[in-house]
């Protein structure tokens, strides 16, 4: 009996060493993975490159059908627009079912006389689109394919509760999704040549004049910057 005993105690050690390791298993941490939101806005909102439409709409300014001095420096700013970076041809659509529709055939004669004067060389194509509401001013649109830069992501999404109570998120002091994205729209709102984006332009040659400016005032031993004088008092001699 007392040699049974042992043997049994020696099978349960036994079994207990086995299953040491595998209990030790079952407590180590669980990496889970999830999506978190970058803290740097040009991942988060990227600016991209794309070919869009660029486009202009020239109201008729009345029965006549004549254009006015603002309508013919947009025109001659947007064939500038498609001389620089525009591709394929510029498209003219003039309204069809609308109190003006003589008036703005008129208009397009003018616009296409316009555009060959800026230096258009491509071809132009024109045509109609029909108005759905006769009441409303309608336009004649020109428009062209260009290289746009523009944001990815759309902005106003909030894919996250920033007051929520039931989690954590509102305590990591991580930016949200949303912030950056107006910046970023306007940003590229206001770039003149997308390519800017991509890489830097070619080094202009140097001013000449500054230069030898710049150098006769260091032989005289004078300050070769530049002053700016200013006759403004001086913040602290404001009288309060």
């Amino acid at each position: 009996m007392t040699t049974f005993n042992a043997t049994l105690r020696k099978g349960l050690a036994a079994a207990l060493l086995m299953a040491a390791p595998l209990a030790a298993c079952s407590n180590v941490d669980r990496v889970v993975t999830g999506t978190a939101v970058s803290p740097d806005v040009r991942a988060r909102h990227p600016i991209v490159l794309t070919n869009a439409p660029q486009t202009l709409d020239i109201f008729v300014p009345g029965a006549a059908g004549r254009l006015d001095n603002r309508q013919i420096d947009d025109i001659r700013d947007f064939a500038k627009n498609y001389n620089n970076a525009g591709t394929g041809v510029i498209q003219i659509l003039a309204p069809r079912g609308s109190a003006q529709d003589a008036a703005a055939q008129r208009v397009v004669g003018e616009i296409r006389s316009q555009l060959s004067g800026a230096g258009v060389k491509g071809y132009v194509d024109v045509g109609v689109y029909h108005v759905a509401d006769a009441r409303l001013a309608a336009p004649v649109r020109l428009s062209y394919h260009g290289l746009e830069a523009r944001v990815a992501s759309r902005c106003g999404e909030w894919p996250e509760d920033l007051a929520s109570g039931t989690s954590l998120k509102g305590w990591e002091n991580r930016p949200y999704y949303n912030l950056g994205c107006a910046t970023q729209q306007n940003l590229a709102a206001q770039i003149a040549d997308p390519r800017d984006l991509v890489r830097p332009r070619h080094m202009q040659p140097a001013d000449g004049s500054m230069r030898v400016r710049a150098i006769t005032a260091v032989r005289a031993g004078k300050n070769p910057t530049t002053e700016w004088p200013s006759s403004a008092n001086p913040i602290g001699n404001v009288l309060q």
